[in-house]
């Protein structure tokens, strides 16, 4: 280890990550028209110095010198241009001439390279990928709709990040307007978008497609991802469906949540019908902004010091200031309201009420693997 990284390391510096895919061959290849003038440039000098060397009799710095000033046709003065035979006065007109065209074809190429604008767009979505390279534990949100409008409006409040794929040109106002920070313009189903988008470190991906065809193809193509790539947890895959029927189709895809917009209105609104007061009580609860209390899911490691304890012996009340609200078993069974003699199994769910911090207290509790010294105050 060089002192360099020692440095590093003690200070606690992190190189920054590279995305899987930086774009230099497509960068390199907007700078192949310059090969030409580059190449006659070096040809010229080197003909221009042995040109002056061999007719003129200068020394090798002097005949570089003036062969580089010719060339470039800044002007005359500097050596003894009033003494040149009249073979060096032809040798140098023909370099001026020479020299000219190849500044010309220069700039036309810069021009042309400047003009079809491919180079900005290049290092513009070059930095767009360094960007998202330095995300973790995002979303990838799929296909711009009302829907995508407002999903990342509320992973904007909740501070999650996010990057939004649409194969649309109007993808770049769209960023603008909306203020969609990351975001990319490219085919969500292939595996190069999803290495663009970092898939890797992502924590899930949202397709909400009017077309049930894409839905489906994003769905099959992330899990083809996962076994290629050999990564240790599978991605949260969230879609929307019209129909019943569709809803277990993508299910059976691999979708973990599906959700029918038709099927959420009609209990919306029914619920509103049948219960206003308590609808009035749930919108207050889960969507308002400022309220303090949060619910929220938390599943109990395999090593957690709380497995096959009883719910009454974990304290969790009095520790973190929250309610165990359910528990969702391994299984998929789901029990509301659970006494205090409920034995908390492995991987199981916890539902829990209480504040942000309190909540975040309870997942750094149910993550330890020892017993927490706080039972014994309790």
């Amino acid at each position: 280890m060089n002192l360099l990284e020692r440095i590093r390391n003690f200070l606690h510096w992190e190189s920054s990550p590279k995305p899987h895919i930086t774009l230099n061959n497509e960068l390199y290849s907007q700078f192949l028209p310059f090969r030409t003038p580059l190449i006659l440039i070096q040809m010229l000098m080197l003909i221009g110095t042995l040109g002056y060397i061999y007719i003129e009799d200068y020394k090798i710095m002097d005949a570089i010198f003036q062969a580089g000033y010719t060339f470039t046709t800044v002007g005359f003065g500097s050596l003894k241009e009033g003494k040149f035979s009249a073979a060096g006065q032809i040798f140098t007109v023909t370099l001026i001439i020479l020299g000219f065209t190849v500044f010309t074809i220069a700039i036309g190429i810069v021009v042309d390279v400047v003009r079809r604008g491919e180079f900005s767009k290049i290092l513009k979505e070059r930095r767009m990928l360094y960007s998202i390279a330095r995300l973790k534990k995002h979303f990838v949100v799929c296909y711009h709709n009302d829907y995508t409008l407002e999903v990342t409006k509320e992973l904007r409040k909740n501070h999650i990040p996010f990057v939004v794929v649409d194969p649309r040109e109007e993808i770049h106002e769209w960023a603008k307007q909306y203020n969609y920070a990351s975001y990319l313009k490219a085919e969500p189903h292939s595996e190069l978008t999803m290495l663009k988008a970092h898939l890797s470190s992502a924590k899930g991906l949202i397709t909400l497609s009017d077309s049930i065809s894409d839905n489906i193809a994003l769905i099959a193509s992330v899990r083809l991802f996962e076994k290629e790539h050999s990564l240790p947890r599978p991605y949260y895959v969230i879609s929307s469906a019209e129909s019943a029927s569709d809803v277990e189709k993508l299910k059976k895809l691999g979708a973990d949540t599906v959700v029918s917009p038709t099927k959420l209105t009609a209990q919306r609104v029914s619920a509103m019908a049948a219960r206003p007061d308590m609808e009035n009580l749930l919108e207050e609860f889960l969507y308002k902004s400022d309220n303090p209390l949060d619910m929220e899911e938390i599943e109990v490691p395999k090593y957690s010091w709380a497995v096959l304890k009883k719910l009454r012996e974990t304290h969790i009340r009095e520790i973190t200031n929250t309610s165990v609200v359910g528990i969702t078993k391994k299984d998929g069974k789901f029990s509301a309201m659970p006494k205090g003699d409920v034995l908390i199994t492995s991987e199981c769910k916890l539902l829990v009420i209480g504040t942000q911090k309190g909540i975040g207290v309870t997942k750094e509790l149910l993550r330890r693997r020892d017993k927490p010294k706080e039972l014994k105050f309790v």
